[in-house]
């Protein structure tokens, strides 16, 4: 039996949480949700993830901060960064620090479960 892709997505905005992780469970994959960067970080020492979707703007911790953490730890998780910040320079220093792919919300789901298969075949 094929292992089921497991998913994190931090963000602190609990709606947008629980819509994104419906639209991912209905695509196949098993998601987990944190309401900030430093539940997530908890989560990630805790538990493999193939792939850690983090809003820039968290309580506590945020997305970039997250990123570094990871990235300092050397976990294989892929990242995409899912977030309202709409800023060539924030995306550049995302990518500089690990991230796989940089979406903007309003998002379209097509478009994060297209992002999704592209970092997992990576």
């Amino acid at each position: 039996m094929e292992q089921k892709i497991r998913i994190l997505y931090a963000d602190d905005e609990e709606q947008l949480r629980k819509l994104v992780k419906d639209q991912l469970t209905e695509g196949g994959y098993y998601v987990e949700t944190a309401d900030d960067g430093d539940t997530a970080v908890g989560m990630i020492d805790a538990n493999a993830y193939h792939v850690i979707l983090l809003d820039i703007k968290m309580p506590r911790m945020g997305g970039i901060e997250v990123l570094k953490y990871i990235k300092q730890k050397k976990i294989r998780s892929r990242i995409i960064m899912l977030t309202a910040v709409d800023d060539l320079s924030v995306a550049l220093e995302a990518i500089k620090h690990g991230a796989s792919d940089y979406l903007t919300k309003p998002y379209e789901s097509e478009n994060l479960l297209a992002s999704i298969a592209r970092v997992v075949a990576t």
